[in-house]
C-alpha cells in the first residue's frame, strides 16, 4: 500500500488593491501612478478606472496606452443634461458616482479632475447614499432597484498650492502672481482628502516649492509638477495602506471581472 502524497496548501494572494482616478487633462499625474502601480511604490496596486470629463484628455490616451491597457470612461456636464432632458447637475453627480463604484475601488484620486465634486457623489462614496446600478436589469436580483453596495471609499485630490492658500481653479498663475507681487513669501502643492468645501479637506502630505522671484512661471511649474508627481504617489499608498483589505481573492489575487461598461 503506497502512501499518499501530502498535500501542499498555498496561501491565497491578497487581493489587488483598486485604484480609480479621475482626470479632465493630460493626465501627467495619472502617469506618475501608472509608473507607481504595481511596484514598491503601490505594491499590489492597480489602477482599474481612468475616468474624464473631457473627451480629448490626453490622459484617455495615457491610460489605453498602459501595459495592461487599463479601462476607460467619458462623461462631461454639459453633454449629459442636453442628452438627458430633465436631468440635473446632481442627477451628473450620482451617475458620476455610479460608474466610479461600479468599478470597485478602494481608493479614488482626482488627479487633475477641474469639476467641483458635490456632496451628493461625496454621499455615495462614503456609502450613505445607495444608488441604482442602470447596467442591470429587474430581474437580475431578488431586489428590483437593484443597488449598488458600496463601503466607505476614500476620495483624495491633488492641489497646487498650500492649504488655505489659493483654493479653487488656475491656482498656479495666481499663486505665482501673488509671489511676485511680494504677497505671499512661500508656495507649494498638497494632496488632501475630498470634502464639499473646494481644497479645503485634511491635507495629507504638504510640500513646499521653491520660487524665485522675476523666475518665468514655466520654470516654476516645471519644479512644481516634479513634487506633484512624487507627492501623489506617496498620498495614494497612505490612504491605501488606511483601508482595510478585502477578502484574499481565488487563485492569483487579480479581480476577474475589471472591465468597466462606458457610459
Amino acid at each position: 500500500m503506497s502512501a499518499s502524497s501530502p498535500t501542499t496548501s498555498h496561501p491565497a494572494l491578497p487581493r489587488r488593491r483598486r485604484l480609480a482616478v479621475l482626470i479632465s487633462g493630460s493626465g501627467t499625474n495619472l502617469q506618475a501612478l501608472i509608473d507607481a502601480q504595481n511596484t514598491p511604490a503601490l505594491p499590489n496596486t492597480s489602477i482599474v478606472l481612468v475616468l474624464s470629463n473631457r473627451k480629448a484628455a490626453h490622459g484617455l490616451v495615457r491610460a489605453t496606452s498602459a501595459s495592461p491597457p487599463i479601462p476607460t470612461a467619458y462623461l462631461a456636464l454639459q453633454p449629459y443634461l442636453r442628452h438627458n432632458p430633465g436631468k440635473t447637475r446632481e442627477d451628473y453627480d450620482l451617475e458620476l458616482a455610479r460608474i466610479v463604484v461600479r468599478a470597485k475601488p478602494d481608493v479614488v484620486v482626482l488627479a487633475g479632475w477641474m469639476h467641483i465634486v458635490s456632496e451628493s457623489f461625496l454621499e455615495v462614496l462614503r456609502g450613505h447614499h445607495k444608488i441604482e446600478d442602470e447596467s442591470r436589469t429587474p430581474g437580475d436580483s431578488d431586489n428590483d432597484e437593484n443597488p449598488i453596495s458600496t463601503g466607505p471609499i476614500p476620495v483624495i485630490n491633488i492641489h497646487p498650492a498650500l492649504p488655505g492658500q489659493f483654493d479653487g481653479a488656475n491656482a498656479i498663475q495666481r499663486g505665482y502672481e501673488a509671489f511676485q507681487r511680494g504677497e505671499v513669501d512661500r508656495l507649494g502643492v498638497m494632496v488632501h482628502r475630498v470634502v464639499a468645501e473646494v481644497d479645503r479637506g485634511e491635507p495629507l502630505i504638504v510640500r513646499e516649492v521653491p520660487i524665485e522671484k522675476g523666475e518665468s512661471i514655466e520654470v516654476y511649474e516645471e519644479r512644481l509638477h516634479s513634487v506633484e508627481w512624487e507627492i501623489i504617489v506617496q498620498a495614494t499608498k497612505r490612504v491605501l495602506d488606511e483601508v482595510k483589505p478585502m477578502p484574499p481573492s481565488e487563485g492569483n489575487g487579480i479581480d476577474s471581472d475589471d472591465r468597466v461598461e462606458k457610459p
